[in-house]
């Protein structure tokens, strides 16, 4: 049983810590060979993985085996570790026993010397309680150096590619091309679109007729959500979604899955999942169908099918059009209810 500490930073180093239970069965150790080691589960602290390794008679390095030796093992492969070790006793009634059985050491592992650190002569055997289980408590604090500001790496600041092409999409500097929705024009730039979409790519500077048209005609596609889906290839981010959010995330998925852009695709489904409820849950199922949304499509399927919610979405007018729209859901529904 480990517990994970916060890391400190002390005049230019870290310190990250971790504390572990050990806990042996008495009778255990009556039953092994000497020099034989009983092994702790593994635990992490500091990035790196280690052990506690209890020797009942020893660890043969001292000529008495009345002794109970305890050593700490590091597990991973490593440069160098700097690490201070602490370990003590419990006693039956679940106590610190700190006199004689309380021990701390700062050592370095390196990777020519993987000794372990420890204690030969911990605790004597006959100082132990007879009966019940012997309780170790130890601690690993890993040291590492922090590099000065003067001499670490320069720092470099966050990405704003997004913030210099939203700009180029507002102001239309170097537009090569056009697209019509109902009354509207947007312009934009050949190359930014058909380096985010394979389909524009296609259109636009493939073979196709649009790829000779500095003016393009589009359908099934509002002005709006062309707009938001604009604003997202150049920018790699949605702006706000106004009024009717869900509304506008099934058209945005849609013009998603025409154009090919799966991270937009990605964003609108967890979007439409984060605001799921009964009375939403069957037009966004029936939206993850059409587009081929698995994920989106089994998290709904897994909403309808506690009772409290079924109950009430199939009141709703989004399910008698999700059940004429695609009849074989009422039989995954079922499956998934285990009816």
């Amino acid at each position: 049983m480990g517990k994970r500490c916060r890391t400190t930073r002390l005049e230019r180093r870290s310190i990250d810590s971790a504390s572990h239970e050990f806990r042996i069965d008495y009778e255990q150790t009556k039953h092994i060979d000497t020099v034989e080691a009983i092994h702790s589960d593994a635990f992490s602290a500091g990035g790196y993985m280690w052990r506690l390794d209890c020797y009942p008679y020893g660890d043969g390095e001292c000529d008495d085996d009345d002794y109970l030796s305890v050593f700490f093992e590091l597990l991973t492969e490593f440069t160098s570790v700097n690490a201070i070790f602490e370990i003590f006793l419990m006693d039956k009634d679940g106590h610190p026993c700190l006199q004689d059985t309380h021990w701390s050491c700062f050592h370095l592992f390196n990777r020519d010397k993987n000794a372990g650190t420890g204690w030969s002569q911990f605790i004597s055997r006959s100082d132990l309680e007879e009966e019940g289980h012997i309780t170790l408590i130890c601690a690993i604090m890993v040291i590492r150096d922090i590099p000065s500001p003067v001499l670490g790496s320069i720092p470099v600041p966050d990405s704003d590619i997004g913030k210099h092409l939203g700009a180029l999409l507002d102001s239309t500097d170097g537009a090569d091309v056009s697209f019509t929705i109902d009354s509207e024009t947007f312009h934009a730039h050949r190359a930014v679109l058909a380096a985010r979409s394979p389909v524009f790519k296609a259109e636009l500077l493939g073979s196709m007729a649009e790829a000779t048209m500095s003016s393009i005609t589009l359908h099934d596609i509002t002005p709006a959500t062309f707009r938001v889906m604009l604003q997202f290839m150049y920018t790699d981010a949605l702006p706000e979604l106004g009024d009717s959010p869900t509304e506008t995330l099934q058209h945005l998925l849609a013009a998603a899955d025409r154009y090919a852009l799966d991270r937009l695709k990605v964003l609108c489904a967890q979007k439409l999942w984060d605001n799921v409820s009964v009375d939403t849950v069957a037009t966004i199922l029936a939206c993850a169908e059409m587009y081929s949304c698995l994920e989106l499509k089994n998290k709904c399927l897994d909403f309808f099918a506690a009772e409290k919610n079924f109950k009430k979405a199939v009141l709703t007018e989004g399910f008698v059009k999700l059940v004429q729209q695609f009849p074989s859901i009422i039989v995954e529904l079922r499956e998934k209810a285990g009816t």
